[in-house]
């Protein structure tokens, strides 16, 4: 690890799967163990909905081993969950940790949520009327359809976005259609502006031994209750949540229930999904700068290695 500025916020970062939590509350708790106090912050743009446990891989209380965590439950399955709220609200957190005198520990795989409490950047200003219109476009008309649209007025932002994420897509489209300028959506500048000094861990997985997990985790989500989860979140409204509904593996487990797709096909579907965002992870961090990337392990020892010797060049960058 480099020597760097002291970190007010310590960032671990990576695509689904690399052992982005487990590495957090270790290197928690050897914060500890050096006198330096951490609370987690989230920054998993489906971990912030009440109820969405199994899908998202939210630790339960008991799995947070006494640790403070942040920007978890507090959305219904039925509110949006923009990037502009998120920013707002999870800086508001990290500034108070920082005048208490600990530090915030900022988790996380969604690339604009992360990039938006790390680094200084606007998001453009909203249109209902706009946003209403283009979400009937898409019921009428398909994702397919619209995505195609985007593709055609601004190829260099549909290259960022899955043709899946109906959402960002629409959001696109809005932006486009309001600014006239692709370039303002809310992206990674080529040189950020940083908020706070922070120290930024990226964790890495080799390919194949990271799709095995994945894949392997997905089927572990139906296992567990995936689909009862989500059946119990209908009455409360998640098929009309305009965020939620959509999310990975919900969204399959949504049209399992409704009789659209088999158990194996929804099985298929989001571990393909959830592949080709891990894809999308990777892509987003590696632009990051200033990154100490680790590759991760799953062995227990090694997780403890690794946090060991964060906690360490945390420490030793003047936070102790």
């Amino acid at each position: 690890m480099s020597t760097r500025v002291p970190p007010n916020v310590l960032a671990i970062v990576g695509a689904t799967g690399t052992g982005k939590s487990e590495l957090s509350l270790a290197v928690a708790e050897r914060l500890s163990n050096h006198g330096v106090r951490a609370e987690i912050v989230n920054a998993d743009a489906m971990q912030v909905y009440r109820g969405m446990d199994i899908g998202t891989a939210k630790l339960s209380s008991a799995e947070r081993r006494g640790i403070e965590h942040h920007m978890i439950d507090v959305r219904d399955v039925t509110e949006d969950s923009a990037v502009a709220d998120y920013q707002r609200e999870a800086r508001a957190v990290i500034a108070n940790l920082i005048t208490e005198g600990v530090l915030p520990i900022l988790v996380g795989g969604s690339g604009l949520y992360v990039s938006s409490v790390l680094f200084d950047f606007d998001f453009p200003g909203r249109d209902e009327q706009v946003r209403l219109r283009l979400e009937s476009e898409l019921a009428a008309l398909g994702a397919r359809e619209m995505f195609a649209r985007l593709k055609q007025r601004a190829p260099e932002v549909a290259e960022r976005i899955d043709q899946n994420n109906e959402r960002r897509v629409i959001r696109a489209l809005e932006v486009i259609e309001v600014t006239g300028d692709p370039a303002s959506l809310g992206t990674l500048p080529a040189q950020p502006v940083v908020w706070q000094p922070t120290r930024i861990i990226g964790l890495t997985q080799e390919r194949s031994t990271l799709v095995t997990r994945l894949d392997a985790r997905v089927v572990r989500m139906w296992e567990t209750g995936l689909v009862e989860e989500v059946r119990s979140l209908i009455p409360r409204g998640i098929e009309s949540g305009v965020t939620a509904r959509r999310a990975i593996g919900y969204a399959q487990a949504l049209a399992q229930l409704r009789g659209d797709i088999s158990q194996e096909e929804a099985i298929e579907q989001t571990q393909a999904l959830t592949r080709r965002y891990a894809r999308r992870q990777v892509s987003w961090f590696r632009r990051y700068s200033d990154v100490d990337w680790v590759s991760t392990s799953e062995t227990e020892h090694a997780v403890t290695a690794t946090a060991g010797s964060i906690a360490k060049a945390v420490v030793a960058g003047g936070l102790a």
